[in-house]
């Protein structure tokens, strides 16, 4: 989830399943509804998200998140992921004194973004991401 698309992604896409204690997900087969990612976010071939919450556990709220092929620009909110399905690489720009660097993303990878970090995503096959972010104040 990210700061830029968040609020279009909660309105438009993310849907809201609760899962409850002794629940579980099938991660891969969920079927999520992708919409265009927004203009300014578009870094090429038209990426399409989707993504569904779960709720919140302990101030934190967590779901799946997915990406179609293409690029994207992003400006990142507080989370952690793993990526679940897919490939691809984040490039993250200059932030807090530290250098751009590119992050390959492949099944297994776990990652932190912090917030206002800004990124560029490109994704060569569909990537799919369980992640875990701060609830809003007051939800």
């Amino acid at each position: 989830m990210s700061n830029t698309a968040e609020t279009t992604e909660t309105a438009a896409n993310d849907e809201q399943q609760a899962l409850h204690g002794g629940s579980k997900v099938d991660v891969p087969a969920l079927e999520l509804e992708h919409e265009a990612v927004a203009p300014e976010q578009d870094g090429g071939d038209a990426p399409t998200t989707g993504s569904v919450g779960f709720g919140a556990l302990a101030g934190v709220d967590f779901g799946v998140w997915e990406m179609s092929t293409g690029n994207m620009f992003d400006v990142e909110a507080e989370e952690i992921f793993v990526v679940t399905a897919g490939r691809g690489t984040v490039i993250i720009g200059p932030f807090e004194g530290r250098p751009a660097q590119s992050v390959e993303l492949l099944p297994g990878t776990l990652m932190r973004l912090s917030e206002g970090m800004k990124t560029i995503w490109t994704v060569t096959e569909t990537l799919r991401k369980v992640y875990v972010t701060p609830s809003a104040p007051g939800a």
